[in-house]
């Protein structure tokens, strides 16, 4: 019975959650249709509508900015947020993490490293995020590098830090693979190295 009830929970619980994690996400987009005008929504509430309608906003949007007269308004536009006390800290904080995230040339999130945390004698999976700027690299003495660690199960929120670079071991592993060991709790292991998988394999000859 509790080996039934066991393969039962495996197959059901991801299920489970994917579909809640779909569901929130969806009910989320679904909330552009205040956007629209009233005359124009279906009298009957058509669920994934609005997540439809948000994806379509976002791709048009991408597609008249990304020429000549699109980037022309998008920088009046971004002038002109500039100018708004209050909004232009809050917009130019938000538009140059945003930047760095999604950019493809950015650096952001693209190594998975093991630091020690929270004390010495413990290790956690970070990702490398930089080096540190601005006045802050003025008062550290020695070689340091930023790194995000997350908090588990949800990697959104966590620790920013910077460390020592000796301290700060990368890893031969993907981001998306660090982030699935980070979310499963240590249950979803990555697998090994490709040049540490295949001495093994030799000796299991």
């Amino acid at each position: 019975m509790r080996k039934y009830f066991i393969t039962g929970a495996l197959v059901l619980v991801p299920l489970a959650i994917t579909a809640w994690v779909l569901n929130f996400v969806i009910s989320a987009l679904d909330q552009s249709l205040v956007l629209v005008p009233s005359e124009w929504r279906p009298q009957t509430y058509i669920p994934g509508l609005g997540a439809i309608i948000t994806l379509a906003i976002v791709f048009v949007t991408g597609l008249l900015t990304n020429n000549l007269v699109g980037k022309w308004f998008v920088r009046m536009w971004e002038r002109l947020l500039q100018r708004i006390p209050v909004v232009n800290s809050v917009y130019g904080s938000v538009k140059q993490v945003s930047d760095t995230l999604f950019s493809s040339s950015g650096n952001a999130f693209r190594k998975a490293v093991l630091v020690p945390y929270p004390h010495e004698n413990s290790y956690t999976i970070a990702f490398l995020t930089g080096v540190p700027g601005g006045d802050v690299k003025n008062h550290l003495v020695g070689d340091y590098v930023s790194v995000y660690v997350p908090t588990t199960p949800n990697p959104t929120s966590g620790f920013f830090l910077m460390m020592e670079r000796s301290r700060v071991v990368e890893l031969d592993m993907t981001v998306d693979a660090a982030l699935k060991y980070i979310v499963s709790m240590g249950v979803v292991a990555p697998p090994p190295p490709a040049e540490a998988a295949a001495p093994a394999a030799i000796a299991a000859q």
